[in-house]
């Protein structure tokens, strides 16, 4: 976990991170979310859709945005404040995903920074894309 300070911090710092989404991942988020639409627990459904599997919810996407602030960028001393985020393709299971950030503008009086970051599948396909807005708190 990374443990930056606001002093440590610069327009243009960027981390990045990759996870695969796991079946058992998709299961366990609709179990905690309660969004057990058969979009996302039901192959046969999604494909009859015209999806080639069960679509990961986009919250479970977006989650990861959470992980980007809250241990890479800036770490330990973050507050995750605003995401404005939008889903540009699915994802699905055995997805392997790179979700990656990168600081536009750091207010310091604010104690907060923006951020800009996105997620993109194995092939390189943008799935989701956010600004992000974080506290720092030292």
């Amino acid at each position: 976990m990374n443990v930056y300070r606001l002093s440590d911090l610069h327009v243009g710092l960027s981390h990045g991170f990759e996870v695969t989404v796991t079946r058992d991942m998709v299961d366990q988020f609709g179990r905690l979310s309660g969004d057990v639409n058969p979009l996302h627990t039901d192959t046969e459904f999604a494909r009859s859709r015209g999806f080639g599997d069960r679509v990961v919810h986009g919250m479970l996407t977006a989650s990861f945005y959470s992980t980007l602030v809250g241990v890479y960028l800036p770490g330990r001393n973050a507050l995750l404040q605003t995401v404005h985020t939008s889903f540009t393709a699915p994802v699905f299971p055995d997805d392997v995903l790179n979700i990656y950030g990168e600081i536009v503008s750091l207010h310091e009086v604010l104690r907060q920074i923006e951020l800009k970051a996105h997620v993109t599948n194995q092939h390189g396909k943008k799935v989701s894309r956010a600004k992000i807005w974080t506290g720092i708190y030292e």
